[in-house]
């Protein structure tokens, strides 16, 4: 009796400790993982690096995490039907999926930065019942391989926009998609998918940008070389500036402060992981510091604490920069001609857009009009840069839908 009273005792016992010691194991390995990865992400105190990264303004109505309601969000979430790897050469390897309708229109979404990778929620702002939805990783980001935060020089082979563009292509044919139906990009992603329709103009039919940027000398100063972004955020550009400032050698700061790119790439390629981290996060934390209308500090607290994103974010973005895009002064104006057979070109860029300036939309929708292109551009009040916000959300949704209607049409 004494041993069957021990042991249902012990079996008392382990049923209550156990699952608590299970949780408790399976909880440190979280953590543990947590702590690598913000650990690796600035190398030395385990948290994101904040010192240059200004403070929002004012949001008493938290609109940040309780935004206003617009007629259209975005569709449900889905799961690709097929993932890969394809070899593009030059020591790249692109990740891809495809989810939605196997028979729909195909589409393409083209991230930003360059460097910024994608996420499984961009698939989400087409009609999967209409729509073949591609994604991809450019080189050197997200899950590509090499990633810049791996190995930095690898990641660089090889990283120009002719080449990306042809990527593109490449993808296309080795999905057997005889045309892309929309080409989606924002930001640096509306530049690339504007070189590709111009290099390939038979292979697409539409195209849906949102935050337009054509490169421009103009564009590329204000942002990051004469303080444009001053008079709007003027703490942001300070902060910019100031971690170039306090990194200077003696003497140095009055040269650095003439090429502040230059200054950042010297920073984003040192010898120093620390440096490299630090550099980086002061890049993109400037840019995430401006690109919304509320700003989450959290959100930008998890892209500098995540070296997959942030450092093919800041290092990509600052190479393109630096080599004017890898394409000559005016080429995306000069070969809107390129364009004329599109079914259709949709143009979403917010009103108070201080990243990519709501002039870069204008110039194109003009020489897109002067040549009889069809072109819809709406320009989204209380909105800014980034491709999270509502109201850009709301166009980009009926832009995509509308143009589906637009190519079924047509067929």
């Amino acid at each position: 009796i004494s041993s069957i009273i021990f042991i249902m005792k012990a079996f008392l016992f382990w049923s209550i400790r156990l699952p608590l010691l299970l949780f408790s194991c399976s909880i440190l390995d979280i953590s543990n993982a947590f702590a690598s990865l913000s650990m690796s992400a600035n190398g030395a105190n385990g948290k994101a690096d904040m010192r240059y990264v200004s403070p929002p303004a004012s949001d008493m109505a938290h609109q940040a995490n309780n935004a206003l309601n617009y007629p259209r969000e975005l569709y449900s979430e889905i799961e690709p039907f097929e993932e890969g790897y394809l070899d593009i050469g030059d020591g790249h390897q692109l990740y891809y999926d495809v989810s939605g309708n196997p028979d729909g229109i195909p589409a393409v979404f083209l991230h930003g930065g360059p460097g910024a990778g994608v996420s499984p929620r961009v698939r989400r702002f087409f009609d999967p019942t209409k729509y073949k939805i591609v994604i991809f990783d450019q080189r050197g980001s997200g899950k590509s391989i090499p990633n810049a935060s791996k190995d930095l020089e690898a990641s660089l082979v090889a990283n120009t926009t002719p080449k990306l563009v042809s990527d593109i292509d490449k993808l296309r044919r080795h999905l057997k998609i005889s045309k892309w139906g929309v080409v989606l990009g924002g930001s640096w992603g509306s530049t690339l998918a504007l070189a590709y329709a111009q290099a390939y103009p038979t292979h697409v039919s539409a195209l849906l940008l949102r935050g337009v940027f054509l490169f421009g000398p103009d564009e590329v100063e204000y942002l990051f070389c004469n303080g444009g972004t001053y008079g709007q955020n003027p703490q942001a550009w300070e902060c910019y500036c100031k971690y170039i400032q306090d990194t200077s050698s003696d003497g140095s700061w009055d040269v650095e402060s003439k090429n502040l790119l230059g200054a950042y790439w010297k920073r984003l390629t040192s010898d120093d992981i620390k440096t490299r981290y630090a550099a980086a996060s002061a890049f993109v934390g400037y840019e995430l510091s401006i690109s919304k209308t509320y700003i989450d500090p959290n959100v930008i607290e998890q892209y500098l604490g995540t070296p997959e994103i942030l450092i093919p974010f800041a290092v990509m973005e600052v190479h393109y920069m630096l080599n004017s895009g890898f394409m000559y002064r005016g080429q995306l104006l000069d070969n809107v001609v390129q364009l004329k057979n599109l079914k259709k070109v949709s143009i979403c860029h917010g009103r108070g857009d201080y990243v990519c300036q709501p002039q870069a939309a204008w110039r194109l929708t003009q020489a897109l009009r002067n040549l009889n292109i069809p072109v819809d551009l709406e320009f989204v009040s209380g909105a800014g840069h980034s491709d999270t916000e509502p109201g850009l959300v709301d166009a980009m949704i009926r832009a995509s839908d509308d143009l589906a209607d637009v190519l079924c049409l047509s067929e």
